[in-house]
């Protein structure tokens, strides 16, 4: 492949670099040249072009992902469809991220073209979440790299999503002079959401003196009904020969390791009794914050196993109690109607269409658009509006003085929808589940209309896109999840959410609004006949 400035007499079939516009034509990035847009191009006056020239042995960029995506053996996972050169991955169930590195580290040494990357080894992730990303860099890469990638995933399995099973948990607490059972009762309480979160079921507790004997003869029987059993000791663990460890070597058990390099979750025993696994918790255990203990147990619910030596290899990023920013998955998720959306306020383009004047300036009712419809984002149930600006980006700010709406600035607003896109989304707080993207051109919009697109998502649970449409036919705004931000962080040009939504294959929601869901304002014809006098 060869890069850089080319005559446009030469440039049929190149694929250009940047975007590019001849007259009223735009082409995107990435576009390949006809021999139709070469002549458009000779007729705006452009005599060079920088672009990529194909060579015969070359696989452009979607088709080299796409093909050694395709070559890798994987489980728990699905590939979607090549885009802009890349290939995403995502869970098709909730559970633990396994990963052959040795594979991975292999592909990406072999040229800076191709990259894999993957979330980290042993991860937890939801149905769902992008796992992993095949990219190409270039617009195209030579055959024989993408041949020697492929060879390589025929080496076996690359990675995998291990599905959380509905296992069965038993539970022993032990009782000292002075504990309260109102601890106790927290106890079942916090593990009983552990395990919902990743399918268990708690399924018996038992309650026994702090003493080797009892605690022996709970575990065994609980071990034959159960598919794992759970001790709480009432006292911390002070030597490898104590009550717990002690307790499972009584009942007929293996103690696999006693002790672990993660802070909290020292003091956690791994057993082996009756062909179940024992699991010795760590005080920290009785607190829904992450710790050494869900490392394990998520691991054993995934059904992989854990070694003395895995435990052993967890001290590198072990260190969890110093880290207040650490996600923390196991406390209560938000109730469906506490889930936080943002609005993402679309006010950057050029109104090219217009022939001159900035659509989102013209007045209805005396009221420049852009505020009329940042007023009615802000009187809906959204927690915050965020309005990303580009074109005439001092006059738009100045139409919404006044008004609490926090301005992300797009300078690369001329590349196409997806910069800005990805510039408001970059605003967004941590604890937003969704955003809506609101086009500032949409006079017909009211903060009712906005309303029931937010509960109709938070309704389904925040993890479905919710999308407005008149008479059936799919519309605007729409409302996008957390988990496809990832995705959105990857476009490039002008795509916006519609490709998104059809990409990545999520549940949509059709919400039916009425004919301001289908009512812009691009020509000048459009905003007068809605009402609006165009401005200078």
């Amino acid at each position: 492949m060869k890069f850089g400035p080319i005559p446009i007499e030469t440039a049929e079939g190149a694929v250009l670099a940047h975007s590019t516009t001849a007259g009223e034509r735009r082409f995107r990035k990435a576009h390949r040249l006809s021999a139709e847009d070469v002549a458009l191009l000779r007729a705006a006056g452009i005599s060079e072009v920088v672009a990529a020239v194909l060579a015969a042995d070359d696989l452009g960029e979607d088709a080299a992902a796409q093909t050694i995506a395709e070559s890798m053996t994987f489980r728990g996972i699905e590939a979607r469809s090549a885009a802009t050169g890349r290939v995403n991955l995502h869970a098709k169930a909730p559970g633990i991220f396994t990963v052959d590195a040795a594979i991975i580290d292999a592909i990406n040494a072999i040229d800076p073209a191709i990259t894999i990357a993957t979330l980290a080894q042993h991860a937890p992730v939801e149905k769902g979440q992008m796992v992993a990303t095949v990219k190409i860099i270039p617009f195209a890469v030579s055959s024989a790299l993408v041949d020697a990638a492929t060879k390589i995933c025929a080496g076996g399995e690359i990675f995998a999503v291990n599905a959380y099973r509905p296992v069965r948990v038993g539970v022993i607490q032990t009782v000292l002079p002075g504990i309260k059972p109102s601890v106790l009762d927290k106890t079942l309480r916090v593990t009983e959401a552990r395990l919902a979160r990743t399918g268990g079921r708690l399924t018996a507790e038992r309650r026994t003196p702090h003493e080797i004997a009892p605690v022996a003869e709970a575990a065994a029987s609980l071990a034959r009904d159960n598919d794992m059993v759970v001790i709480f000791g009432a006292s911390a663990m002070s030597d490898f020969a104590d009550v717990v460890p002690a307790a499972i070597e009584r009942a007929g058990g293996t103690v696999i390791r006693a002790g672990m390099p993660v802070d909290p979750g020292n003091l956690l025993v791994l057993g082996m009794l009756g062909g179940k696994r024992v699991i010795g918790a760590p005080g920290c255990a009785r607190s829904p914050k992450e710790n050494g203990f869900d490392w394990v147990l998520d691991r054993l619910i995934a059904g992989l196993d854990v070694t003395a030596n895995d435990i052993a290899g967890m001290g590198v990023g072990g260190l969890l109690m110093e880290i207040p920013t650490r996600p923390q998955p196991r406390e209560p998720l938000p109730a469906k109607s506490q889930l936080k959306v943002g609005i993402v306020l679309l006010a950057a383009g050029r109104s090219s269409r217009m022939g001159g004047p900035n659509k989102l300036l013209a007045l209805f009712d005396g009221k420049p658009l852009v505020r009329r419809t940042a007023e009615r984002a802000l009187g809906s149930k959204a927690s915050g509006t965020i309005v990303v600006t580009g074109h005439q980006r001092e006059r738009v700010r100045t139409a919404l003085a006044g008004l609490d709406v926090s301005f992300a600035d797009n300078p690369d607003f001329t590349e196409g929808l997806s910069t800005s896109l990805k510039a408001g989304i970059a605003y967004l707080p941590e604890g937003c589940a969704g955003v809506m993207i609101v086009l500032g051109d949409m006079p017909g919009i009211a903060s009712d209309d906005l309303d029931r697109l937010i509960d109709t998502f938070r309704k389904a649970g925040g993890n479905s896109v919710v999308r407005a449409s008149h008479d059936g036919k799919r519309g605007n705004p729409v409302l996008l999840p957390r988990s496809l931000f990832p995705a959105i962080a990857h476009l490039e040009g002008d795509t916006g959410a519609r490709h998104l939504v059809e990409a990545e294959g999520l549940d949509v929601i059709d919400v039916e609004i009425g004919a301001a869901a289908s009512v812009d304002v691009d020509t000048r014809e459009a905003l007068e006949g809605a009402g609006g006098v165009l401005q200078d």
